[in-house]
């Protein structure tokens, strides 16, 4: 994906959700909303998460360069959750590396663990710019604190580029954790003959799907690509639940109905909104959204459209969000709440018969919250927007309240 300290000659090759690629419907106006500050006095806050289970009222922030935060009752605590600052790739601004995920185990509250997603540095090596790890953390029952002695590496993925990391992490419905990877970065993944995005012996360009519960970690019986070859005969990568994409720059699930959406930062030209399928090809490097991106690659007939998509005339980079399940703005309930990294947010309404409706959500308080970096969901299905000033670093949390 795109990142908020990136320059603009690089946004170029990002983009905002406006239209939907299926038949519009008239919709119902759009309920406003307004934003309430909880903290600005974050640095580049990548991720929003909590706990399972409901209990706890702490949210924890990520900040880029390698820290995790809490803000308990509303307030930020001076002390860090986690800090691997010297261990993750060195950010000075205008970089898409860094700390980008962070997962709690289902049964937190029994057995301490906790899964992060970062850009390691790595040994000069041909071919290899930095390593992306997914990384397993335990906090001890006795001091309540983080034992960094129980970090071990979960799974890793030696990236070739700076660009284009993915980067976030959920626990599925299932209990399993899913993890969107980005292509390798580059324009227009030139990776290999057919791209990573579209090679399935590659984790790159994908949503992984790993159990979490055996040593390193486990393939689900029921991964799709699981003992299966490419059309060339290698073995296919079992990790692998779904696969087509550039940069899929967010992730989440509808904690009522388990559905899987992704956002999906494009190349020159469109952004898009998926909903995720079991084994499902959702195009790149073949397409961007709907439309043809490389012309000489064979284009297989089972294409997944996005529920929507947009020009990079109305935009630069898609955020990808959650749908609303909370109570305090019933007119939003089960509507999917997404962003531009520009600023507009957006709400996407299924209106029956595969059909998306996309409308701007009116702010109702102009707040200058700077580009929209990522969302949160509170225990209460509450959501929240992280914000970052392009030039300072500078971050903040935003609730959205009626």
């Amino acid at each position: 994906m795109i990142l908020y300290i990136k320059p603009v000659a690089s946004l170029l090759f990002a983009g905002l959700l406006i239209a939907s690629p299926t038949k519009q419907s008239t919709p119902e106006s759009p309920v406003g909303i307004n934003l309430k500050l909880i903290t600005d006095e974050l640095s580049h806050p990548t991720v929003f998460a909590v706990e399972p289970g409901g209990k706890s009222q702490r949210i924890f922030i990520c900040e880029q360069e390698g820290r995790i935060r809490i803000i308990d009752n509303g307030k930020l605590r001076p002390e860090p959750f986690l800090d691997i600052s010297r261990e993750v790739v060195k950010n000075s601004g205008y970089d898409e590396r860094g700390l980008l995920g962070l997962a709690f185990h289902p049964d937190f509250a029994i057995n301490g663990k906790f899964y992060v997603y970062c850009s390691a540095p790595v040994p000069r090596t041909e071919g290899v710019n930095n390593q992306q790890q997914i990384r397993e953390y335990t906090v001890s029952k006795n001091t309540g604190q983080v034992d960094p002695a129980t970090m071990r590496i979960v799974l890793k993925v030696d990236d070739p580029d700076p660009s284009h990391n993915g980067g976030d992490l959920k626990f599925g419905p299932d209990g399993y954790l899913y993890i969107p990877i980005g292509d390798g970065g580059g324009q227009h993944d030139l990776h290999g003959q057919i791209g990573n995005g579209q090679d399935l012996s590659s984790l790159m360009g994908k949503i992984l799907r790993i159990d979490v519960n055996q040593q390193p970690y486990g393939i689900p019986k029921d991964n799709p690509f699981a003992g299966k070859k490419t059309a060339d005969g290698r073995p296919a990568m079992p990790e692998i639940f779904a696969y087509g994409f550039r940069n899929p720059w967010r992730i989440s699930f509808d904690r009522k109905t388990g559905q899987l959406f992704a956002g999906e930062v494009g190349q020159d030209k469109f952004e898009e909104i998926n909903l995720i399928k079991k084994g499902a090809n959702y195009g790149w490097r073949i397409r961007e959204g709907m439309h043809i991106h490389n012309a000489t690659d064979p284009a297989p007939g089972n294409l997944v459209d996005p529920i929507s998509e947009y020009s990079h005339s109305e935009g630069l980079s898609v955020t990808g969000g959650y749908v609303y399940r909370g109570k305090a703005i019933p007119g939003l309930v089960g509507k999917y709440i997404f962003a531009d990294w520009t600023g507009p947010v957006w709400q996407l309404t299924n209106s029956g018969e595969k059909t998306w409706n996309r409308k701007k959500l009116p702010i109702s308080r102009e707040v200058g919250y700077w580009h929209v970096y990522s969302f949160g969901e509170d225990q209460h299905g509450e959501l929240y927007m992280l914000t970052v000033h392009l030039e300072s670093g500078k971050g903040a949390v935003y609730k959205i309240v009626p």
